[in-house]
């Protein structure tokens, strides 16, 4: 074996160690991700060339990419990929990495409407209206985010995708028209401040803040969605929106007191309450 070649079989044991060291869950699967990934292959490929050699520059990017992990740093954010349903997206801290509980939501509203007009308000990383435009058989998708650095990380999954999804820059619902949209899908912000500031630091330090709070009861922006979505949709039209468990309660409350029907609060894949959902009214 050339003196500059590197067993790829010991990077593996040696990333694998260096995130045991550091306290991390599943380490050996981690090291195996994070090669796989910054390799574009899988893991199964990286098992069975394991006795192959690599070059010293890709075991450098890799023992970077291992320290950055052990440091706390995501592991989405380390590979730069997300797994999402179908999908496999960019991700970085321009937006919240998306989580396996989202899904559920896109299950939800697919069970209710595949066609017409929906809008994903505070889209991110464009996870949800992606998967809506690949899965669903919708005339029109709209993402919407006030960040603009989340709308250009949405805009690099849309071209990797080849989905059909407008973007647009707006704070909730405001760029939309009156009764324009069919539904209203949305994973906003939903955590207290005090809850932000109590988040393991592998969130709080390196997802936007802006995707997590909501105001000091952590209702602000679903109350929002519920005040706004009514003047979007046609009648009839649904609202689906992810919650923090502790509140979905408090906020299917809310939806009634403001004239919503059909309200009813949904449970994730973990069995928390987590997804509210509400139909505009046909006599509103």
């Amino acid at each position: 074996m050339p003196e500059s070649a590197i067993e790829l079989r010991a990077m593996l044991e040696e990333g694998t160690n260096t995130l045991r060291r550091a306290g991390l869950a599943e380490p050996r699967r981690q090291a195996l991700r994070i090669w796989s990934d910054l390799n574009q292959s899988s893991g199964a490929e990286a098992l069975l060339g394991a006795a192959g050699t690599i070059q010293p520059n890709a075991a450098g990017r890799y023992r970077d990419s291992i320290h950055r992990r052990s440091a706390g740093e995501p592991l989405a954010h380390v590979t730069g990929w997300a797994g999402f349903r179908h999908l496999v997206i960019r991700s970085d801290r321009r937006a919240l990495i998306p989580r396996p509980e989202t899904e559920g939501l896109v299950d939800l509203l697919l069970e209710r409407q595949r066609t017409g007009r929906v809008a994903d308000i505070g889209t991110g990383t464009g996870c949800i209206a992606l998967s809506l435009a690949l899965e669903g058989r919708f005339e029109r998708i709209v993402g919407l985010d006030r960040s603009a650095e989340a709308l250009s990380l949405a805009d690099t999954n849309r071209r990797l995708t080849g989905a059909r999804v407008e973007l647009m820059r707006a704070d909730f619902c405001s760029a939309l028209r009156d009764q324009s949209f069919d539904a209203l899908i949305s994973n906003p912000p939903y955590l207290t401040r005090d809850e932000y500031h109590r988040l393991d630091p592998a969130v709080r330090s390196w997802e936007p803040e802006m995707a997590l709070v909501s105001g000091e009861d952590g209702l602000e922006a679903t109350a929002r969605l519920l005040d706004e979505g009514r003047r979007v949709l046609r009648p009839g039209g649904w609202l689906m929106v992810e919650v923090d468990c502790t509140r979905a309660r408090a906020a299917a409350r809310l939806a009634s007191a403001l004239g919503w029907v059909d309200t009813s609060v949904h449970t994730d894949l973990f069995d928390r309450e987590r997804y509210l959902l509400a139909r505009r009214s046909n006599r509103s």
